[in-house]
C-alpha cells in the first residue's frame, strides 16, 4: 500500500506546497505585517518534510536506477520553488 515510491510522491507534494506557502505567504507576511508567527508555523513542518524528502530521494535512487546526475536534479529541485512539482512530473512519472 505505502511503497516508497509513493511515499516520496506524497512527501514531495507536501513539501513544494509547504515551501510555497512558506516562501510566499509567510515570509511576505512576516515582512510587510511584522508578523513572524506564520513563518513559526509553517517553518517546523517544511523542515521536517525536506529532511525526509532528501532521505526518502536518496533511498529511491538505487530502487529506480537514477544516475548520480538524475539523483543530483532530484535533490536541488527541493530548494526551488515548485522543484518538486517539476520531479513529480518529469521523473517520477516515468518511473511508474
Amino acid at each position: 500500500m505505502f511503497s516508497l515510491f509513493n511515499s516520496f510522491k506524497v512527501i514531495a507534494l507536501l513539501e513544494g506546497i509547504s515551501y510555497i506557502l512558506l516562501l510566499f505567504v509567510a515570509v511576505p507576511i512576516k515582512y510587510l505585517a511584522d508578523d513572524p508567527q506564520y513563518v513559526k508555523l509553517l517553518g517546523m513542518p517544511h523542515g521536517l518534510l525536506f529532511v525526509a524528502y532528501i532521505v526518502l530521494a536518496v533511498l529511491l535512487a538505487s530502487q529506480l536506477k537514477w544516475h548520480g546526475k538524475t539523483l543530483l536534479i532530484v535533490l536541488a529541485a527541493s530548494v526551488i520553488p515548485f522543484g518538486t512539482f517539476y520531479v513529480d512530473r518529469t521523473y517520477l512519472k516515468k518511473a511508474k
